[in-house]
């Protein structure tokens, strides 16, 4: 089952100084946090706060080249998460025509943002992501020291925090 999302926030990661994209299930107010590339970040955050340049920057010149050929993004997925990869499709749309394609989701993301489609994560995605707030402790599959110490700092990342910087 897909769950509709939002943007939770931007944030930056302190200890790398990594952008992270935090997604929201609409119905569950599950919240995802997605580590993303610098370029990424700044192109959705362009795109939040309706940011337009001179001479158009990747994802809006993709989306001017489908305009052109009058094809539509309908929505993307993050439809995976494997090995602390996340993964998204999305879905294209014309008057004769629907495919999908792969994508990392903060391209796909970026994209969604332009067409105003719709974000939707995956129940599995959003199980394999979840830490358990009942005060146990979640299960780390990846059991190397970098693994640990991403654990360590999704288990005390703060709420309040989400959102609080601007990329």
């Amino acid at each position: 089952m897909l769950h509709k999302a939002t943007i939770a926030g931007l944030t930056m990661d302190p200890n790398s100084n990594t952008p992270i994209i935090v997604l929201k299930t609409d119905d569950t107010d599950q919240a995802i946090p997605i580590w993303i590339g610098l370029l990424e970040a700044t192109s959705i955050a362009s795109a939040l706060q309706n940011i337009k340049f001179d001479r158009p920057m990747t994802h809006d010149l993709f989306k001017n080249f489908l305009d052109y050929i009058k094809i539509n993004v309908s929505k993307i997925e993050v439809c995976d998460l494997r090995d602390n990869t996340f993964f998204a499709k999305i879905h294209f749309t014309s008057d004769d025509t629907s495919f999908v394609l792969d994508a990392r989701p903060s391209d796909a993301i970026a994209i969604a943002l332009r067409f105003e489609a719709s974000i939707y994560i995956d129940d599995e995605v959003i199980a394999k992501s979840k830490i358990d707030e009942s005060g146990g402790e979640a299960e780390v599959a990846d059991k190397s020291e970098e693994g640990k110490k991403w654990a360590e700092y999704l288990k005390n990342l703060d709420r309040d925090q989400f959102g609080k910087y601007k990329v």
